[in-house]
């Protein structure tokens, strides 16, 4: 019933999947593997997402609760936060410190980058240190406003769409009213 809110944290979602998950896979009595690509695919039909994003989102219970903690508040976006569930606990103890001392969370390919090197057993300290210290680059061209931001310029009842449209309209009309004018 959680799954129906409007505003769940990933934390709730994972979750929330994961238990719906397992108690799918107590019900049937086929092969395990069988069994777990059937739920996953069962449960994400009845919340409206694909297998593999519930499966992601279940990968997020395998996160400590201090980087759980940073997905929900926004700190972490989510894909990089699948990718640091493949770290171990003690892994992602010392992510946490690093990502303290540097003042930085991890990019989607630092996070892909700290994976392959916990997978070849490679990760310590000074590499996580290294790759956490890389200046990122900057997003170039992309402007993202979240449906939380915007929420209180529209009805409660507008879709994210509804307002994407609005506010395309909205620019539309300024810029012809500045492009038009003639004190440019």
């Amino acid at each position: 019933s959680n799954l129906q809110r409007e505003h769940i944290l990933p934390s709730e979602k994972a979750f929330a999947y994961k238990m719906k998950l397992d108690a799918l896979k107590h019900q049937g009595k086929t092969s395990a593997q069988v069994a777990q690509k059937l739920s996953a695919k069962r449960v994400g039909d009845e919340a409206g997402v694909s297998k593999d994003q519930v499966r992601r989102f279940i990968r997020l219970t395998n996160l400590i609760p201090a980087l759980l903690d940073m997905v929900d508040n926004k700190k972490i976006a989510f894909n990089p936060a699948v990718e640091l569930s493949y770290l171990t606990q003690e892994e992602q103890g010392k992510l946490v410190d690093t990502m303290e001392s540097e003042q930085a969370t991890p990019s989607l390919s630092q996070a892909q980058r700290l994976k392959k090197f916990s997978q070849e057993g490679k990760l310590t300290e000074e590499s996580m240190l290294a790759i956490m210290s890389e200046e990122k680059k900057p997003e170039i061209g992309k402007v993202t406003l979240g449906t939380d931001t915007l929420r209180k310029y529209f009805p409660t009842n507008w879709t994210p769409k509804q307002m994407e449209d609005q506010i395309l309209k909205l620019l539309n009309n300024w810029y012809q009213r500045t492009h038009n004018s003639p004190e440019r």
